[in-house]
């Protein structure tokens, strides 16, 4: 009896446990990539530690049009399936505040011990091999810039458009449209906002707690707490990573976006009211800029009080009721406008991609029998922590053990 030949299409973090979900007995499976090796994009992951998944997965951590599709996925490879797949390849887990890494902290391991799997499991892998097209007559025929391959199921894996150099250049969704697909505008997502807002190059190098809400066309759409980290070109950090999706949206769909800050994130503006007018009362003496002394870093005072159309050097027990109340105002409710987010060259993943509900449970396309897709191609991105692994390892594995049903 032949044996089923599968082709994966990407040597990523899905692509590769796709080709070991298809490995077995009955099957011979291809890994076909276009760069010189497997696994670049993952060896920046958790900057470099491997941040392998998460111990927590509520609901709201997956995005998409369909974000329950994830859990439908998850149900056939879950958090738990991971951990111990991972085990069994030789990764001792090490929990940090609910991220799971490598007992190491070295993505390359990570790396390493994927690479021993696809040995282990007899994958034949090709590097350097760029798809061109992918068509199905009685086979699916792949060809790519140096050779022509056959198979009886196709997994495309080929990643978004986030981190192009490292092989996440967009072509799969290409491929995917070849056979009928929808593609839901892939956007830069886990990534900083840019504003051109001036007076951020005073802040620059700033770093503090703080809210962050953001607004599209004026109403609340997201909200996020965390380190927010100030730069030249507009705000960074993991609560504005976390954003970032719902910004690239709201701006592709023409809605005007605006960030408001809130730096003292414990309180409430009434709180922060008593707060100025304690210290004032305390220190009537004291100038402006050093009234915040211990409270705000001396770059986001300078600002502060700009803004407020106080003068630094000016005495706070002189200043008038309401320009404390513009102070505290914009405390508690900084305004930067934001004109879009950063590029797919600086965005850690991809929002968008092949229409959930084209595809089955198992991954299978609908439109094209045999055709199956995994990872970041699919419509589905998830927040900073792991949650993008997680959906690599849970999609690509169930990708990878349909396919060898295929008939």
């Amino acid at each position: 009896m032949r044996k089923k030949e599968i082709i994966v299409i990407g040597g990523g973090a899905s692509g590769m446990i796709a080709a070991m979900g298809a490995s077995s007995k009955e099957s011979k499976v291809l890994l076909l990539e276009q760069k010189d090796r497997v696994g670049k994009k993952l060896l920046s992951t958790g900057n470099g530690k491997c941040n392998l998944t998460n111990s927590y997965q509520g609901k709201e951590c997956y995005r998409g049009r369909h974000p329950e599709f994830a859990f439908e996925v998850f149900r056939q490879f879950s958090y738990e399936d991971t951990i111990a797949f991972f085990s069994k390849l030789g990764i001792y887990i090490k929990n940090k505040n609910q991220g799971i890494y490598p007992f190491s902290e070295q993505a390359s391991a990570v790396v390493d011990v994927l690479r021993m799997g696809l040995s282990e499991h007899g994958v034949r892998v090709h590097t350097g091999q760029k798809v061109l097209f992918i068509e199905k007559k009685k086979r699916f025929i792949v060809q790519t810039e140096k050779e022509r391959w056959e198979g009886d199921g196709v997994i495309i894996a080929s990643g978004g458009k986030a981190a192009p150099m490292t092989g996440s250049d967009g072509w799969g969704y290409e491929l995917a449209k070849n056979f009928g697909h929808h593609i839901i505008q892939p956007l830069p997502a886990l990534t900083q906002l840019v504003s051109k807002e001036r007076f951020l190059k005073g802040l620059a190098g700033v770093r503090c707690e703080a809210v962050i809400t953001l607004y599209l066309d004026g109403k609340e759409e997201a909200k996020e707490r965390g380190e927010l980290q100030l730069v030249d070109y507009g705000l960074s950090g993991i609560p504005i990573f976390q954003l970032s999706r719902f910004a690239a949206r709201g701006i592709y769909e023409k809605k005007k976006a605006l960030a408001a800050i809130q730096f003292l994130p414990d309180m409430k503006e009434e709180e922060g009211r008593e707060l100025m007018t304690e210290r004032i009362r305390l220190h009537p003496k004291r100038r402006g800029e050093e009234l915040f002394t211990g409270l705000f870093h001396k770059k986001l005072s300078s600002c502060l009080l700009k803004r407020a159309g106080i003068k630094g050097d000016s005495l706070c027990g002189e200043w008038k009721k309401e320009e404390v109340l513009r102070l505290v105002e914009l405390i508690f409710h900084f305004p930067v406008s934001i004109e879009r987010v950063n590029t797919f060259e600086k965005a850690q993943v991809t929002m968008g991609g092949v229409d959930t509900r084209e595809l089955k449970e198992t991954l299978e396309s609908k439109k094209v029998p045999g055709l199956f897709f995994a990872g970041e191609i699919i419509d589905i991105d998830g927040m900073c922590g792991g949650y993008n692994l997680q959906w690599a390892w849970s999609s690509g594995y169930v990708a990878g053990i349909n396919s060898i049903g295929v008939k």
